[in-house]
């Protein structure tokens, strides 16, 4: 992509700062953010200043200046939401539910005032929306939708987003796996595997789909060049991983011979005092990217070691 103008709301965390990083060269790209200059999230330190991005403030709840941000954008990519490593408590649940339907509602009325719609509008979402899958894998066409709280938002996420109607603007729902690299999520883990705690966790059979964050820009890229791709896309590698396998992918890349494994009932204790949900490593997440696939993408990093060993080495 080049010579475009890229709007990337809820982008000053780690996917978003990537996003920008890569295209920044030679693209126009604003990041709409609450956190000015720095905040916590999950880039584990400050948020940077790349030449050529403009971080713009908003609230991601009232329409304000910001909205100019949008004029004359060719690319809109909505990654708003509050994190979700926290504990599930009623108000946690109500801030992680909010902040994502409430900014993509809202990104549809600013968008709405323009006179030149975007191009392409490219909503974040999770494939954590698909049940617990031990048996078989999850894809767009027969993936098993449930009801737990987590599903619960996504399926409202995306009920919003599809609320909105849009001349002339290609719609994509990208259901994101966990994304890998410099920093986000490979940080923690790393950190186990270094330290001799990182053996399975639970049963260490749940699946760990990933996707790399190369890859994913490039299914941005992909996206938009194929001017007839609308709906929903799994953006996972096509080679998801029990999660005793990538701990010992982990140890191998460290040379750590041991790995401590983590029981439910300790990962319960862990959580509690660290304000998560153990359903963020437990969850079976075992998702394929049929339609990319099918479609002609072609992944540039399609096994979990490579990845691994590319990043980490």
């Amino acid at each position: 992509m080049k010579n475009l103008k890229i709007v990337i709301a809820g982008g000053s965390g780690f996917i978003g700062m990537q996003m920008a990083r890569m295209w920044a060269a030679d693209n126009k790209v604003i990041i709409l953010t609450r956190n000015i200059p720095n905040g916590p999230n999950n880039t584990y330190g400050s948020t940077e200043q790349i030449p050529n991005v403009e971080m713009v403030h908003w609230d991601a709840k009232t329409l304000g200046t910001w909205t100019g941000s949008l004029a004359g954008c060719n690319l809109l990519i909505n990654l708003a939401g509050r994190t979700v490593n926290c504990r599930y408590n009623s108000r946690n649940k109500a801030e992680i539910m909010e902040s994502r339907v409430d900014a993509t509602r809202l990104l549809g009325e600013a968008v709405r005032l323009m006179h030149n719609l975007p191009e392409l509008w490219i909503n974040g979402a999770s494939t954590t929306i698909y049940r617990h899958a031990e048996d078989r894998p999850q894809d767009e066409f027969t993936g098993e939708i449930e009801n737990d709280f987590s599903v619960q938002v996504c399926k409202a996420w995306e009920a919003a987003f599809n609320k909105i109607e849009l001349p002339n603007t290609r719609k994509v729902i990208l259901r994101m796996a966990i994304v890998f690299g410099k920093g986000g999520v490979l940080v923690p883990y790393s950190w186990l595997a270094r330290l001799g705690v990182g053996g399975k966790q639970g049963n260490g059979r749940q699946m760990f789909s990933w996707v790399h964050i190369t890859d994913l820009c490039r299914m941005v890229e992909w996206l938009y060049d194929h001017k007839d791709k609308t709906g929903i896309y799994n953006a996972a590698a096509p080679d998801p991983q029990p999660n005793h396998a990538f701990m010992r992918m982990l140890r191998a890349i460290y040379k750590m011979p041991l790995g401590i494994p983590a029981p439910a009932w300790l990962l319960e204790i862990a959580a509690i005092i660290h304000g998560t949900e153990t359903e963020l490593l437990l969850k079976s997440r075992w998702v394929l990217p049929t339609r990319f696939l099918k479609e002609g993408f072609e992944f540039q990093f399609n096994k979990m070691n490579q990845a691994l060993e590319k990043l980490l080495k």
